[in-house]
């Protein structure tokens, strides 16, 4: 296991073939902008999605070496783009190479690391990460090394080591992957008419399933909600 701000790159003529999932498209093209460049990165970006479903479209019909992905996306987010990609994440009957997945995100929370890598991926790393760090990382996660951000290496070996069996929040698990989603973003502040933009869904239904998240943990209204999401470092 590395970490991700280790001298590394390119050997002189290589590329990574790279595929970029963010709900974001002016992330998205920074990124590219910053490491697109075959000529003087070695990276080679193949292609964009911005949701669950188009990422899956695209790393299937371009299984690029490997797929920076965003933990938090409409649709399922990354664990379900990782769940449905997973056919692709080993070498293929045609001798076709694995496809690897670096986790590229904002979000520094337990839960979101931790779901990534059990999901499949080969790392994680933050957005505060600088261009040649990033370029570093995807040459070592394209030769199958695991690459994290220094904070969360430490963190994922001990989650890790702890026990084979991941603890089991029985609050949490009565919850549905969407109702997840809602909750954390109503534990970030945001407004329902926001959550409805950011999950392409309508206000009514982020109204039902905050309905649906304060029923089954008991809880009154969106204040208690924070405090218990905040709690379990979800926000």
């Amino acid at each position: 296991m590395t970490g991700a701000g280790e001298e590394a790159g390119a050997a002189p003529g290589r590329t990574a073939r790279v595929v970029l999932v963010d709900d974001h498209r002016m992330f998205r093209t920074g990124v590219r902008a910053e490491i697109g460049d075959t000529g003087r990165t070695g990276i080679d970006v193949v292609g964009e999605a911005d949701d669950v479903e188009h990422a899956v479209q695209v790393v299937t019909a371009t299984r690029p070496d490997v797929v920076l992905l965003d933990v938090h996306l409409p649709g399922g987010g990354g664990v379900e783009v990782l769940r449905r990609c997973a056919p692709l994440m080993a070498e293929g009957a045609d001798g076709a190479a694995a496809v690897r997945f670096l986790a590229l995100s904002v979000s520094d929370a337990a839960e979101d690391v931790i779901g990534v890598i059990r999901g499949g991926a080969r790392g994680y790393v933050t957005k505060t990460i600088t261009g040649a760090d990033l370029v570093a990382a995807v040459f070592r996660v394209a030769d199958g090394d695991a690459v994290f951000s220094p904070r969360l290496a430490g963190f994922v070996l001990d989650a890790f080591a702890a026990t084979d069996t991941p603890p089991v929040d029985e609050d949490l698990d009565r919850l549905t992957q969407r109702e997840r989603e809602v909750l954390r973003l109503i534990a970030r502040g945001y407004a329902y008419k926001e959550i409805a933009k950011q999950l392409f869904i309508s206000v009514k239904t982020v109204e039902s399933h905050v309905s649906a998240v304060l029923r089954k943990l008991q809880l009154s209204n969106r204040h208690e909600l924070t405090r218990w999401a905040t709690a379990r470092r979800l926000v």
